[in-house]
């Protein structure tokens, strides 16, 4: 029995019926399924409306990437303090930051808002740079071939069906590039305010220019004196609006809005942070129509 167990440890992948790919957050979990499609199942982490910095590291999650035949990540240490806990105590070598069954998304993408200095007086930033690639769409194109590319080296069975999904993805995506492009066109040069830099590629994307966050620091809950800073800054900057995540209390933002007289917009960070996302072409529709 111990040699039968031995021999299935070590079979290529490629003879599994599906291969289960263990990915972090549903943005990923979304491409994967389609680049894979049905020689694939993808198991999600973190849901859609988390903070996705602070995830808990539950047993169930431990029991999801002990199974995994791979492991997709965002990087850019956005998983940093979740992540790492559930690999160890998985013990799946699979899913092992040294394995063929790795993938680290991050290291395939330019990160911008890199710090020239890292100190925890600053808060909770990012050393490797701003972790939020995937609101900007063309990069969603780039993911896209890298996930390709990830599983035709895992599974070369079937890479004439990974080529063929990943063209369908690419035309159509090119396609909706366009028409986002087109609607924030009228938008480029307008002014926000966000709670937390998490639009910073999307606003890249779109010529949108964030004069301020509502956090004083990445982390770092606003205090009394930085909510009347804030206030001052948006009656002498005259930004359009407040872009507001979905996992953060609006709060401060709805007494900003109140002083200042800005409307305060959810902005969803990923597949399911509202209802209405329910696919990754929604939250880029939802993205593009919501600042008016």
């Amino acid at each position: 029995m111990k040699k039968l167990l031995t021999l299935l440890t070590l079979l290529p992948l490629t003879l599994l019926a599906h291969l289960n790919i263990v990915v972090s957050y549903p943005y990923i979990g979304a491409l994967t399924k389609s680049i894979g499609g049905e020689h694939i199942t993808t198991t999600v982490l973190a849901k859609g409306n988390w903070d996705p910095h602070f995830i808990i590291p539950r047993p169930s999650l431990i029991v999801k990437v002990r199974n995994a035949d791979a492991l997709i990540m965002n990087g850019a240490q956005l998983e940093i303090g979740w992540l790492p806990p559930l690999i160890n105590r998985a013990a799946n070598p699979k899913t092992s930051p040294s394995s063929p069954t790795f993938l680290n998304l991050s290291h395939h993408v330019e990160l911008i808002n890199k710090p020239s200095l890292v100190d925890r007086k600053d808060g909770d930033i990012h050393p490797d740079g701003n972790p939020h690639f995937h609101l900007d769409p063309q990069n969603i194109l780039t993911l896209a071939n890298v996930i390709k590319e990830f599983l035709i080296s895992i599974d070369t069975e079937h890479k004439e069906v990974y080529e063929k999904n990943y063209k369908e993805f690419f035309d159509m995506w090119s396609e909706k590039i366009v028409i986002w492009k087109q609607k924030m066109q009228s938008k480029n040069g307008l002014k926000v305010i966000q709670f937390h830099d998490n639009l910073a590629y999307f606003n890249k994307a779109y010529e949108l220019t964030n004069i301020g966050t509502i956090e004083p620091l990445a982390g770092i809950p606003p205090s009394s004196k930085h909510t009347i800073e804030i206030i001052e800054l948006i009656k002498k900057e005259q930004p359009c609006c407040i872009l507001h995540d979905v996992y953060h209390s609006t709060k401060t933002a709805d007494f900003i809005s109140q002083k200042s007289r800005i409307k305060v917009i959810l902005m969803p960070h990923d597949i399911e942070a509202l209802d209405s996302i329910d696919n990754l072409s929604a939250l880029f529709d939802y993205l593009t129509s919501a600042i008016k």
